[in-house]
């Protein structure tokens, strides 16, 4: 299996002398006061039904332990509690300021004792083996500094029979839709990006970094090479974003 692909050297400011990590954190806490603002604008709104398809796949395995990877400001994890109820959601980021503002809305809802956010690594997570029931990850893995990595630690925290959902944007196949979409995410989400939060790197890295990942198949082989079992994947929106899932085998 590589440790290396393509998209792992896609960099938001194209400083090879910084690390990925660092400046996919950088880029976030630049952009968190818009974070939210833009993803309802760029999107139409649809990202939240993104999110609530994505969250629906884990509705007949009930969990009661949840880890929301890449959280940012709490979307999925506020999505999860209200449509799931588990008894914990743990949410981890390695942007303080997408956490910051994650914790003002969990404050907001109430949740202070259902919901907590932690600033950690998706490719250092800092709980035990086997300690999750499902591990939810939206519009994040294409930020991963080491793919493989961070699926391994995904599946090590999950418990035996606990499931994995991934949330991420793909390049829509359709002829014509292709053209559409290639112009809006190499113009439009970048110019829009830099008119209301200032950073135009931030919204020409969605687009390069989308170009770059292995999606479709290719990502559900990432899982099955890792040890996920019972991998699938479901398009949405003629295939602008994919979800993704795959469960820790029960067996020993």
């Amino acid at each position: 299996m590589s440790n290396s692909l393509p998209h792992d050297t896609i960099l938001p400011y194209g400083d090879k002398n910084r690390s990925k990590k660092d400046q996919v954190a950088d880029m976030f806490n630049q952009i968190a006061f818009r974070y939210d603002f833009l993803n309802r604008f760029l999107s139409g709104g649809i990202d939240i039904y993104w999110r609530k398809r994505a969250i629906s796949e884990l509705r007949t395995l009930k969990p009661k332990k949840v880890l929301d990877v890449a959280t940012g400001t709490a979307d999925v994890a506020l999505m999860t509690m209200k449509y799931l109820t588990p008894e914990k959601i743990i949410g981890i980021d390695i942007s303080t300021g997408m956490l910051e503002l994650g914790r003002k809305k969990i404050a907001k809802a109430m949740l202070n004792d259902r919901i907590e956010l932690l600033e950690g690594d998706s490719e250092t997570i800092n709980f035990p083996d086997n300690t999750f029931d499902a591990v939810t990850v939206a519009f994040g893995v294409r930020n991963f500094e080491h793919l493989h990595k961070g699926i391994s630690e995904m599946l090590r925290v999950l418990k035996p029979g606990g499931k994995l959902v991934v949330l991420e944007f793909s390049r829509p196949k359709s002829k014509g839709f292709k053209g559409l979409y290639k112009i809006y995410m190499n113009l439009v989400a970048p110019g829009i990006g830099k008119m209301v939060s200032k950073n135009r790197a931030a919204y020409q890295y969605l687009n390069d970094s989308v170009q770059a990942f292995p999606e479709g198949n290719d990502f559900l082989k990432i899982l099955q090479e890792t040890g996920f079992t019972n991998t699938y994947l479901k398009t949405l929106s003629l295939g602008i974003c994919t979800i993704y899932c795959g469960t820790r085998s029960s067996e020993k």
